[in-house]
């Protein structure tokens, strides 16, 4: 790359709200074992994203992963877009060996985020519950929902296998968050699924308002959430974790199955990633 590119502001082909940019790396490291924080140089995508999108991210000029990689917004600062990923596959392990300085060629901001709820200093509970990865999009949504309202409170639970693999800890608490964890073996927090602490916390829930609940991780988690909302009657949105091909909704290939006459299909990249729970039908 040219020295002269390094100082200038990305050329951005625009569709509406999506751009399509080369975006300078500003960090890549690993922050826990196979997870890896990276930082990009991104003003128009920064600019325009909202908590619960994605963007796709071309990690190759060849042809060998063809297809673009979804990457949730984990945190937006100024000009800067931030990325919290798990080495899965060919295409992650490619992006974990990028480095600072080098560019990627990335499409957003993609889909339909969270909607934020109508929240005051008398709302009742905004809980964001996080298995796994999916703590991801759930930073930016606290952020935001606490640069307009600061003194909401928001409780989250994260959940993981083991104390190595949790994410996020600290950076909720900084921002003044409540923060409990459930992890399956044990190592730290409650022992047992993410999900499972939430029905506990609801349990011994005290308040004549419903809790607003955001979610983000594996699919029967979400699955279950979506069953204790409907029981409680409480809002519940999800963000799903899919495999995604084109990430614009051409290709059809992110369906799943959602409440209709009797029922319709929904794309992941396009009607979501997040969805109301009860838009959904879970199998």
């Amino acid at each position: 790359m040219s020295s002269s590119r390094s100082e200038k502001i990305p050329q951005a082909s625009q569709n509406n709200d999506m751009v399509q940019i080369d975006a300078k790396i500003l960090e890549n490291r690993e922050i826990a074992p196979e997870r890896f924080r990276m930082v990009l140089s991104a003003p128009q995508v920064a600019w325009q994203a909202r908590p619960g999108q994605f963007i796709h991210v071309r990690v190759t000029n060849g042809y060998s992963p063809l297809l673009r990689r979804p990457f949730s917004v984990h945190r937006v600062e100024s000009q800067k877009i931030e990325l919290l990923y798990k080495v899965v596959g060919k295409g992650t392990e490619i992006l974990s060996g990028k480095k600072r300085g080098e560019y990627l060629d990335i499409l957003g901001p993609l889909g339909r985020g969270y909607r934020l709820p109508s929240i005051s200093s008398k709302t009742s509970n905004v809980v964001l519950v996080g298995g796994g990865t999916g703590v991801v999009s759930l930073m930016f949504l606290a952020e935001t929902i606490l640069l307009t309202s600061p003194k909401i409170p928001i409780l989250v639970l994260i959940g993981a296998k083991n104390i190595e693999e949790l994410l996020s800890e600290r950076d909720f608490k900084g921002l003044g968050c409540q923060v409990r964890v459930a992890t399956e073996n044990g190592s730290k927090g409650y022992k047992g699924l993410v999900s499972n602490l939430f029905e506990n916390w609801l349990r011994h829930y005290r308040a004549t308002l419903k809790p607003s609940v955001f979610a983000c991780g594996p699919g029967e988690m979400l699955k279950r959430l979506g069953e204790i909302s409907r029981r409680h009657r409480f809002p519940c949105q999800v963000s799903l974790e899919e495999h995604l091909a084109c990430g614009i909704g051409a290709c059809l290939g992110c369906v799943v199955k959602a409440n209709g006459s009797p029922y319709t299909y929904k794309r992941v990249c396009k009607d979501g990633p997040v969805f109301d729970a009860g838009e959904l039908i879970w199998e």
